[in-house]
C-alpha cells in the first residue's frame, strides 16, 4: 500500500493551492493541515455568479466563471476555483478546497476534501475528509464513509493515523460506477475504473478495473394468474 508517495495517486504540479501538501509524510496529512491552510489563503471574493435563490456564507471565495445554481448552499470556509458548477441543491461545507472546472453537483455534499482540477461529484454523492484527482468522476450516488462505527482513531495496518475522519484518496482519471460505496481510509491509485454498486476498501492499485458481478434471472408472466 502506498502511504507516503502523493504522487502515486494525483499530480498536484498544476493545482493552484500544491503548497497544501508541503511537509506532508502520509498521503492522508494533509487532512491535518486543510482548516489552517484555507484560513491562511482565503480572501472572501465572489468573482463568479451567484444565482438568485443560492446561498454563499461570507467565507468563501469564488473564481471567475463559477456559478452557485439555485438551491444550493456554500456554507464554508471554502476555496472554489475558476469555472466550477455548483449545481441545484448541493451543499459545500466547512473546508473545502477546489481546483478549476470542478462540479458538485444536484444534491451533493462535500465537505474538509479537496478537488484537484477537473474532478466532479455530478449526482447525489457525498464526499467528506477526501481528496479526488484531476478528471475524476463520480458515478450517480457514490458514498464516501469517512467515520468508523467504532468512533475510534482511524488506524492503517495497526498505525494511527492521528485521525478521527479519513474518507477515501481517489487518484487521477479514475471513474467510479454509480451507487458505489467506499469505506474509510480506502486509497484507490490512478486510471481505476469501477463497476456499479461497488464496494470499495483498502488499497487499489492504479490502472486497475474493479469488477461486480450479479446474476440476473428472467421468468415468463403468467397472464393467468393476474
Amino acid at each position: 500500500m502506498e502511504l507516503k508517495n502523493l504522487s502515486y495517486y494525483v499530480d498536484v504540479s498544476t493545482f493552484e493551492h500544491k503548497a497544501l501538501f508541503d511537509g506532508s509524510e502520509y498521503v492522508y496529512d494533509f487532512l491535518k493541515q486543510l482548516p489552517e491552510y484555507i484560513q491562511e489563503n482565503l480572501l472572501p471574493e465572489i468573482r463568479g455568479t451567484v444565482m438568485e435563490g443560492a446561498f454563499v456564507g461570507d467565507n468563501v471565495f469564488l473564481g471567475e466563471g463559477s456559478v452557485v445554481q439555485p438551491g444550493a448552499w456554500v456554507h464554508g470556509p471554502a476555496i472554489i476555483g475558476k469555472n466550477c458548477e455548483i449545481r441545484h441543491g448541493a451543499y459545500v461545507g466547512a473546508n473545502t478546497l477546489m481546483g478549476d472546472n470542478v462540479v458538485v453537483g444536484h444534491a451533493s455534499e462535500v465537505s474538509n476534501s479537496v478537488f484537484l482540477n477537473h474532478s466532479r461529484a455530478p449526482h447525489f454523492a457525498f464526499v467528506g475528509h477526501s481528496i479526488l484527482g484531476n478528471h475524476v468522476n463520480l458515478g450517480a450516488g457514490t458514498k464516501i464513509s469517512n467515520f468508523k462505527i467504532t468512533r475510534n482513531e482511524i488506524q492503517i495496518a495497526g498505525v494511527g493515523t492521528g485521525l478521527m475522519k479519513i474518507g477515501a484518496i481517489i487518484g487521477d482519471n479514475s471513474s467510479l460506477g454509480c451507487n458505489t460505496v467506499i469505506q474509510p481510509a480506502t486509497f484507490i491509485g490512478k486510471d481505476v475504473y469501477g463497476y456499479p454498486l461497488s464496494l470499495l476498501r483498502g488499497f487499489i492499485p492504479s490502472e486497475t478495473i474493479v469488477k461486480l458481478r450479479q446474476t440476473q434471472e428472467t421468468a415468463q408472466v403468467d397472464k393467468s394468474r393476474m
